[in-house]
């Protein structure tokens, strides 16, 4: 654990026991949580207090029992409903209590989260959910209506709270960026989902008083929710999976490219960190660098696995996949921010690459990301027409053609990322101004219809 980490878990456990202690002495369980033994009227036993309590401990653990895997580590489960009912009802102290025991899962059960993880799980929901009773208590009035719009706002108030202890874990143990992190498309649906669970503790509510029995009948639509994050979760995953192995099939045509694909989107990916690319960019990124050579599907082997150089004919052939490669995903409309990455992949910045010859802003910012780690990639592994080149042979390369075949932008970015810490010189930004208006005219006027110029940066496999 690194000690950032353990600092900031350090501080959040032992805020959340603060805050549990003092609320535990400072304010009295609301006796509306009380489970009734009989018809009596007046206070309510300790006892029956206490059966409360326990009873929505015990929604709650069933609720937080098999949470939802999703993304950098984080489960998701639908407790969020029984917990603010019991918000409600029996107020902060309640609630802090029905969260410490409740929120227990089957994994720290089994004992396959570490002490400080089964900590900071807690005290990650603990805290917040003490902070979303005290808002429902400080906003309920005596009307129903007044207490759904406390219970909405406090459960906003617990929710974002919960989010943002849990998005700090992830960034400093993950190196994500919050944003990142926050907007991925499979965390973004769920989070939106989540909210939903607020007038549903509402209801369990108003149910719990008719009748403790009542509420049990919620265990269905909660049961159904946390089936469809499962199945949510399961379909994003088998789709990357799916896209991922369509890759490998790709990249094993060739023995010399074998993880060629995987290894394009981890450089891509740090690449656009390093830029601060939008979470939605990031995707594309991860995913259009697993597919950037699924055109290649439609290359002859005697052309994609030839071990001498390319004729011109063959040249051709194989410049036509990126092209191939639109057009076998083009009807999969999830994969549309894709599209642009995988089809210009090879344009270069002054306009001279293929299959477009757009130049400089012309070439969507994700393919000239992804270009630069193509080609990196490809100069640091082995080919059948020469060995790998270092890693400071490859950046002299990048650092060379920056301004000419890749935008000095991002290679500037790629120098900061991780995959070139071990170069002993990194090298310094080209500065030198790129006439790239002059190279525009220059193209207009030109008939060419020959390849790319050739170096050992400019065709990456």
């Amino acid at each position: 654990m690194s000690r950032p980490l353990a600092t900031y878990l350090t501080w959040l456990v032992g805020s959340a026991a603060l805050a549990l202690v003092t609320t535990s002495l400072v304010i009295q369980i609301d006796p509306n949580i009380a489970l009734r033994f009989s018809d009596a009227g007046g206070q309510p036993s300790l006892l029956e207090t206490f059966a409360g309590v326990a009873f929505w401990t015990f929604l709650t653990l069933v609720a937080s029992a098999l949470p939802v895997p999703v993304t950098a580590g984080v489960q998701v489960a639908v407790s969020t409903a029984p917990l603010m009912a019991a918000a409600v009802l029996g107020g902060p102290t309640a609630a802090a209590w029905v969260a410490l025991i409740g929120s227990t899962d089957a994994r720290e059960i089994r004992g396959r989260v570490p002490w400080y993880g089964t900590l900071a799980n807690h005290a990650a929901i603990v805290l917040p959910v003490i902070i979303g009773a005290l808002v429902v208590r400080l906003l309920a009035g005596p009307s129903l209506a007044q207490e759904l719009v406390a219970t909405l706002i406090g459960s906003l108030v617990y929710f974002l709270t919960n989010l943002a202890l849990v998005s700090l874990i992830v960034v400093i143990r993950n190196g994500l960026s919050v944003r990142e992190f926050l907007f991925r498309a499979e965390t973004a649906n769920i989070w939106a989902n989540l909210l939903t669970l607020a007038p549903l503790s509402w209801l369990m509510v108003q149910m719990y008083r008719l009748g403790w029995w009542t509420t049990l009948l919620f265990g269905l639509p909660l049961f159904t929710t946390r089936v469809a994050y499962q199945r949510f979760v399961e379909m994003r995953e088998m789709f990357t999976q799916t896209i991922g192995a369509l890759a490998e099939a790709v990249d094993k045509r060739d023995p010399f490219t074998s993880k060629h694909s995987q290894r394009v989107r981890l450089i891509s990916v740090d690449i656009g960190r390093q830029m601060r690319v939008s979470a939605g960019e990031l995707e594309a990124l991860e995913w259009g660098g697993l597919l950037h050579d699924v055109g290649k599907i439609g290359v002859p082997d005697s052309v994609l696995i030839k071990q001498g150089k390319l004729t011109r004919e063959e040249r051709i052939t194989m410049n036509a996949h990126p092209v191939l490669g639109a057009q076998i995903i083009g009807p999969v409309d999830r994969l549309a921010p894709e599209l642009p990455v995988i089809r210009h992949h090879h344009e270069w910045y002054n306009g001279s690459g293929y299959p477009d010859r757009l130049m400089g802003d012309e070439i969507p910012k994700l393919a000239r990301i992804l270009h630069v780690a193509d080609a990196f990639e490809a100069m640091t592994a082995d080919r059948p027409y020469r060995k790998a080149l270092s890693v400071d042979q490859a950046l002299a390369e990048l650092r060379k053609f920056a301004g000419v075949q890749f935008d000095p932008e991002i290679v500037d970015a790629f120098v900061k990322t991780s995959w070139a810490e071990d170069a002993s010189e990194p090298g310094q930004p080209d500065l030198r101004p790129i006439p790239l208006l002059g190279q525009h005219g220059t193209r207009l006027a030109r008939n060419y219809d020959g390849p790319a110029p050739g170096s050992p940066a400019a065709d990456p496999a």
